[in-house]
């Protein structure tokens, strides 16, 4: 039986061989849907790993599912209900959504490892994706 990769893993496989940051992960994996090629999406979301720098931000991973959900939506308020949704979801899997706690930073406690945060923000933007008809 042959494997065919979701989408959900290859943004995972992006961030576990360390080739993108959590962002760059996803948008680079959403380029298509997002309608941006796959360069520009490796630049637009360069800033945004590591918790958007510093640890001190929103995942990494949940930054670039925001800016899928924005290009797809091309609706503000649209955009921004559904990201609320999906941090929603992520909050209630793994604990938190900042990247110094999803890391134990502070606490040595991780709750998530950064390939797992990919995965899981992927999950939640394909349901959100898939509200829009676009998967």
């Amino acid at each position: 039986m042959e494997h065919f990769e979701t989408r959900k893993d290859i943004a995972s496989a992006k961030k576990q061989c360390n080739s993108h940051n959590c962002a760059q992960a996803i948008l680079h994996t959403y380029a298509d849907i997002a309608g941006i090629d796959a360069a520009s999406s490796m630049h637009i979301a360069g800033a945004f790993g590591a918790g958007m720098g510093n640890m001190e931000g929103t995942c990494g991973a949940l930054v670039g599912a925001g800016m899928v959900l924005g290009m797809v939506n091309k609706d503000k308020l649209k955009a921004t209900r559904q990201m609320r949704q999906l941090m929603s979801r992520f909050q209630e899997r793994n604990g938190a959504t900042q990247c110094k706690l999803l890391k134990g930073v502070g606490t040595k406690v991780i709750l998530r490892e950064c390939p797992g945060c990919v995965a899981d923000a992927a999950e939640f933007l394909e349901e959100q994706l898939q509200q829009n008809g676009l998967l």
